[in-house]
């Protein structure tokens, strides 16, 4: 079978718990809350920064291939049965891979193993953010109202998903 020169092989995606302390995983998220700003207003931007994502009820993962960092996501902690998920993110070159696609498995995956009977998710709701929002509905969230500390807003898109309606 011919290969053609943008053709990239499947490989072994290794999604794992990041302790965030590295160089890469600090320019991918510094790359992520910049292109957060630069398509929402200040005050609709919720994308987390490196020390806010720090916090106890927050785990966060990476995706690699190899040494190479493709993409990134969090579960927050809201309540013992409500999880949310923040600062997902693929790597500059890597969409269409399926990055984004496998970690947000996992991390329903978590999300169910640890009790959670809803997962909920803010994101902007300009044009730049309809792949996000596509990929979320194709995978059963749909839009909810504000949840948390959440209010309304018109820059924000809310979407949620009941756990206990998910296969494992």
């Amino acid at each position: 079978m011919p290969r053609h020169a943008d053709h990239r092989p499947p490989t072994a995606l290794c999604i794992a718990v990041d302790d965030l302390t590295g160089p890469d995983i600090a320019a991918l998220l510094s790359e992520h809350v910049e292109e957060m700003r630069a398509n929402s207003p200040a005050n609709s931007m919720h994308a987390l920064d490196l020390a806010a994502l720090r916090d106890a009820a927050i785990t966060f993962w990476s995706v690699w291939d190899g040494p190479t960092l493709l993409g990134c996501g969090a579960l927050k902690e809201l309540g013992p049965a409500h999880g949310e998920i923040k600062s997902m993110r693929t790597a500059s070159g890597n969409a269409g891979r399926g990055i984004a696609t496998a970690l947000l498995a996992h991390i329903i995956e978590v999300a169910r193993a640890r009790g959670y009977r809803r997962l909920s998710l803010e994101t902007g709701a300009s044009d730049f953010y309809e792949p996000a929002v596509r990929l979320y509905r194709r995978h059963g969230f749909a839009i909810c109202p504000p949840f948390g500390d959440y209010t309304d807003d018109p820059h924000s898109v809310f979407m949620t998903i009941s756990l206990e309606n998910v296969s494992g």
